[in-house]
């Protein structure tokens, strides 16, 4: 592995784990805010996601290792299965009949390696559960599933890039968005101060353009902000507690 890649994703793990270390402590507002009852780890249907993830990931990341068929395959799934924004604009032409919808969804199943996978998840199954023990299973999934289509479309319509766009970011993005949101209005409606709200959205904004200088404007910052702002809608309507 080249030591600028290293570094690069280093300084992916760090953020996104600030990230999560950000999201749980700021759950002590959130839980005393929404008191629910308690649950140990996380909801069986985030496993689920989590292992059709997994497999995916496992079998390519073997791929590259030669382990198994071909280093090829990744590029190849990525063909079928990333969000790419040609197809999006109607610059090519999609491979198969459907995939321009597909795409809006199957993107934030695949991932750029293990690390990228085992940190996106990382943050699902934290966020996830703290969402979920809300609103229950089948709104939680409708967010998830939501974000990551408003993260593709943002993505879509803001970059200019040709490059497959990857990762589960967007769709985690719109869950902290739908608990920023919670959050932001019951601390309103309880005269309760909104600091502890604004510095999680500014820690978020800031770890997106730290990512985005890092990597070298390799961040699909973009379906973040789309993520998140279903998210924030989301809360806003069906996921309103």
């Amino acid at each position: 592995m080249k030591p600028l890649l290293w570094f690069q994703i280093s300084a992916l793990l760090k953020l996104k784990w600030i990230t999560f270390l950000n999201m749980q402590q700021g759950r002590k507002s959130p839980n005393s805010l929404f008191p629910s009852p308690q649950q140990v780890g996380a909801p069986v249907f985030l496993w689920w996601l989590v292992g059709v993830m997994a497999v995916i990931e496992i079998v390519l990341s073997a791929a590259d290792t030669g382990a198994i068929g071909s280093p090829e395959w990744r590029w190849i799934v990525f063909s079928y299965g990333a969000f790419w924004r040609p197809i999006f604009s109607g610059e090519i032409a999609p491979i198969f009949s459907g995939q321009d919808f597909t795409m809006f969804v199957s993107h934030a199943f695949l991932h750029g390696n293990f690390l990228h996978f085992a940190m996106n998840c990382a943050v699902l199954l934290a966020i996830g559960k703290v969402v979920a023990n809300r609103i229950g299973t089948g709104k939680t999934i409708m967010a998830f599933l939501l974000s990551a289509v408003g993260g593709a479309a943002a993505f879509g319509l803001i970059s200019t890039g040709n490059g497959p766009m990857i990762g589960a970011s967007g769709a985690v993005f719109g869950l902290i968005g739908i608990w920023q949101a919670w959050d932001f209005s019951l601390r309103r409606r309880r005269n309760l101060p909104l600091g502890p709200v604004v510095k999680s959205v500014f820690a978020l904004v800031l770890a997106n353009i730290l990512l985005f200088v890092v990597l070298s404007s390799g961040l699909a910052w973009e379906a973040h902000l789309g993520g998140w702002l279903v998210g924030v809608g989301s809360a806003a309507s069906f996921a309103r507690v």
